[in-house]
């Protein structure tokens, strides 16, 4: 009784037990196939019982063959989620650690509204063994190879061969890239550090936040109609709004998705069946990315993976630039308001998106140059005008004006001005929403937010008229004819503003007058 009781109880994985199975199938006797395992009848009976769970099992591949219990995960759903992105990532032969793994799955677990879930070390290796997956230990040496040495192969393989192949039949003037950025739009400057590193993976920040897509030619003399996407689809501020500087489109997390990605690509693929021109289209490998429709009239280049931040053009300052100049004009905001002594109200949609379009209009077309020469895929000796540094922005008025408002408004020391532009950088703008939205069971996470969620009480703007619109650049262009020198570029543009609303009134006033001509008739 001892030794029965002492036996050790063996167990089988799911490749063993398929194993017996088949025996069984081949035509063998069950006593036959009992004694050839070493197993008694009654266990190979639950065998054969139970053969078609880990069969579906394996050939879901949610169990791995080597697994000897079939339990499931306890958070069953974020289980499924980690190992379909982990499939997807794999297929394309991309390194993945097992603090890889940990990091998306609080990410995903975050997504699906688990806020207790710890991506543990014991998590990992319950994950690992449950799917069959076999993670080799990386050392920090390797690491480092595989980050500087890997990494400068594949950026010198690209130069000299693939990137050389792909701008051969284009002009800098037809070769692009478009590229996505985070924007906390309602940041205040003392509240840089609580956003610093923030990822916004969802939650109440995600309705503080923009995710804005920037596309722009090699030569420096076109910048495409930004994208803004963002939580609310019909935010109160742009009721009875015909006319914006950007596209505006809005989801559950104001991410870019594959859906929004492709709907932009076809409008600009139309653009450009209208012009007759033909371009190309560098962009990274992102999630939003990866599924294109069929294009006429855009060759699309992919970016070699972990390497977007030595790459693409927009990743070297022509995004930062922006940034500067969206954060400069906050700053002078909150400066008029402090002046004034009125209380600071936040940034609404409407005015995030004009000052997001002004400062991506303000980008100049040098800087945009200088970025693309330091990707290397345009020559050094392309620009006929002297380049300036991208990185001499911020000048000495914008660090003046941030020490100014940083003072008024108890901004900590530790903190600067490059601290306010780059709160923002680590935002995500683009995840695995389709692998979420098959985990959400009854959520349809591509809609967007309700029309009033998030959204800042700001007072109803009365309505402006024509006639006072014209009446206020009358008043504006005394106001600068009072002001010494005034650029002639400030005059050009308030008499092409001027040139636009007489337009509009004599248009108006003549079609009154002919339907009033018809109505005597």
């Amino acid at each position: 009784m001892a030794n029965k009781g002492n036996k050790k109880r063996r167990q089988f994985s799911l490749e063993e037990k398929m194993k017996v199975v088949e025996a069984v199938d081949s035509g063998k006797r069950k006593g036959d196939v009992a004694k050839e395992f070493g197993i008694t009848p009654s266990t190979l009976s639950t065998f054969l019982k139970d053969r078609t769970k880990f069969e579906k099992k394996v050939r879901e591949a949610s169990v791995g063959p080597q697994r000897k219990r079939m339990r499931s995960a306890l958070y069953d759903d974020i289980d499924k989620a980690v190992f379909a992105w982990f499939q997807e990532i794999h297929a394309k032969n991309i390194l993945v650690t097992g603090s890889v793994i940990r990091k998306k799955a609080l990410n995903l677990a975050n997504m699906l509204g688990y806020d207790n879930f710890q991506a543990s070390v014991g998590w990992l290796n319950r994950f690992r063994d449950r799917h069959g997956i076999a993670l080799k230990a990386v050392c920090r040496e390797d690491t480092d190879r595989l980050m500087n040495g890997l990494g400068i192969d594949k950026v010198n393989e690209w130069h000299a061969g693939e990137i050389i192949k792909l701008i051969a039949d284009y002009s800098p003037d037809d070769i692009f890239n478009a590229d996505e950025t985070g924007v906390f739009f309602q940041l205040l400057p003392q509240h840089t550090l609580a956003a610093k590193g923030d990822h916004c993976r969802g939650g109440k920040k995600a309705k503080q936040r923009l995710t804005a897509l920037f596309c722009c030619n090699a030569s420096g003399t076109e910048k495409m109609r930004p994208l803004i996407v963002g939580r609310s689809a019909s935010p109160r501020c742009l009721k009875n709004i015909h006319s914006l500087p950007c596209d505006y489109r809005a989801n559950q997390w104001a991410w870019m998705t594959r859906d929004l990605f492709n709907e932009w690509l076809m409008q600009v693929d139309a653009k450009m069946k209208r012009a007759e021109r033909r371009i190309l289209l560098l962009i990274d490998n992102c999630s939003a990315h990866n599924m294109l429709p069929r294009l006429e009239r855009i060759q699309v280049g992919y970016l070699p993976s972990n390497c977007t931040a030595v790459l693409q053009p927009l990743n070297l300052g022509i995004i930062h630039t922006m940034k500067v100049l969206y954060r400069s004009h906050l700053l002078k905001q909150i400066l008029l308001k402090l002046s004034s002594r009125e209380d600071q109200e936040k940034v609404d949609i409407k005015q995030a998106i004009d000052m997001i379009a002004a400062a991506w209009w303000s980008v100049k077309p040098s800087t945009v140059v200088k970025c693309w020469q330091k990707a290397g895929i345009i020559p050094m000796e392309f620009a006929e005008c002297d380049i300036e540094s991208a990185a001499s922005e911020p000048d000495t008025a914008i660090e003046k004006l941030w020490h100014t408002v940083a003072i008024a408004t108890c901004v900590p020391n530790e903190v600067n001005f490059q601290d306010f532009v780059t709160a923002d950088d680590d935002l995500i703008i683009s995840q695995d929403t389709d692998i979420i939205q098959g985990m959400v069971a009854g959520e349809n996470t591509s809609e967007a937010g309700s029309e009033d969620e998030g959204e800042v009480s700001l007072p109803q703007q009365p309505k402006v008229t024509i006639t006072e619109a014209i009446s206020s650049v009358q008043k504006l262009r005394q106001f600068l004819s009072t002001c010494v020198d005034v650029p002639d570029a400030i005059f050009g543009q308030l008499n092409g503003i001027d040139e636009y609303l007489m337009k509009r009134v004599t248009q108006t006033l003549v079609d009154s007058k002919i339907t009033d001509f018809l109505q005597t008739k």
